[in-house]
């Protein structure tokens, strides 16, 4: 596909993910409307840590992904829509369900129903691996089934299943990528490797964390992004469910003994009650089947995980005076 001037929306453009999405698509060519989460303080998020003359060329639309007025005015007009505009913390689910079916399922639905208002040719709504539960079988595809084991697990299984109703009742043309652990620079601490990279970089005393038994299959963002601009010029990708992720697992202690010796530190790990999920809730082990995106989009993850980590590291580095390293980030 050609991007130039292919006029493109990314709601969550203030993200982690998203805003990295956005830097790319503004690379490439395209007329990029981005949509930050409104607040009194103007701030962008992410966003405001992109190449100022990147941020220059961007459409910024503050607003509410939740306001059906709003999210028609931010379609229309649109070639392709990137929705990744979402609550994501497990933890802060258990204590805000609503929260999250509000902003994950209506938000979702006001985008649906704009795309049947104003037709782009193209939606790519944002899943989660969270929706397969602890892995009945690994690698998982799929067609692994869903199991809602948080909140914000049971919110993203509803949305999917709300894309796929669109593709098949309104024949509404939605992709659904379905990223597994995705990590590197920009990302806050409600995430495990950057929780860790920013206590050991802060010279803390202990390192504290929760279960360290899991085990994740991670992606660094640049190949998660490829994912997204990839889903989105195949044609083959309307009406699919497709998995982005490395196909390789890694438990969180021997992720935590890797950064410490890439960050040469050594120290006390504590492994604090308040981090754990709840018995039922923990998902064990997510790691990626990835042979659909090979076939349907031709993606493949091209970064090696150490060094991906090394550019976290660094950037975390960098900037450690903007992370919390001292709380507990749910």
């Amino acid at each position: 596909m050609n991007w130039k001037n292919k006029k493109v929306a990314v709601t969550g453009a203030g993200g982690f993910i998203g805003s990295h999405l956005t830097e790319e698509l503004v690379k490439s060519g395209a007329r990029v409307r981005a949509l930050v989460h409104y607040n009194s303080r103007n701030d962008w998020g992410q966003l405001e840590s992109i190449p100022e003359d990147t941020k220059n060329k961007l459409d910024i639309f503050q607003g509410d992904i939740c306001d059906q007025v709003f999210v028609r005015e931010f379609v229309k007009g649109q070639d392709i829509i990137f929705h990744l505009a979402a609550l994501i913390s497990i933890p802060y689910s258990y204590s805000a369900a609503s929260s999250f079916f509000h902003t994950n399922v209506i938000g979702l639905l006001n985008i649906l129903e704009a795309a049947r208002a104003y037709k782009p040719a193209k939606i790519i709504h944002t899943s989660t691996s969270e929706v397969y539960g602890s892995a009945l079988y690994t690698p998982i595809d799929e067609k692994h089934p869903l199991q809602a084991q948080s909140p914000y697990s049971a919110s993203k299984i509803a949305a999917d299943k709300l894309a796929e109703s669109y593709y098949c009742s309104h024949d509404v043309p939605v992709c659904i990528i379905r990223p597994f652990n995705t990590f590197g620079p920009r990302q806050s601490a409600k995430a495990i490797i950057p929780t860790i990279i920013s206590q050991l970089i802060a010279g803390k005393d202990t390192v504290d964390v929760g279960n360290l038994d899991p085990v994740r299959d991670f992606t660094y963002v640049k190949d998660t992004v490829s994912g997204f601009i990839r889903i989105a010029e195949s044609n083959k990708a309307i009406g699919e469910v497709i998995n982005i992720g490395s196909g390789k697992g890694i438990s969180m202690r021997d992720l935590l003994s890797h950064i410490m010796i890439l960050t040469d530190t050594k120290i006390k790990v504590c492994q604090e009650r308040k981090r754990h999920r709840p018995p039922k809730s923990e998902v064990l082990r997510l790691i990626c089947a990835n042979r659909k995106s090979a076939r349907l989009t031709g993606w493949r993850p091209q970064t090696d995980f150490t060094e991906g980590l090394q550019e976290t590291i660094s950037y975390i580095r960098d900037n450690i005076g903007t992370y919390k390293y001292n709380a507990f980030n749910i």
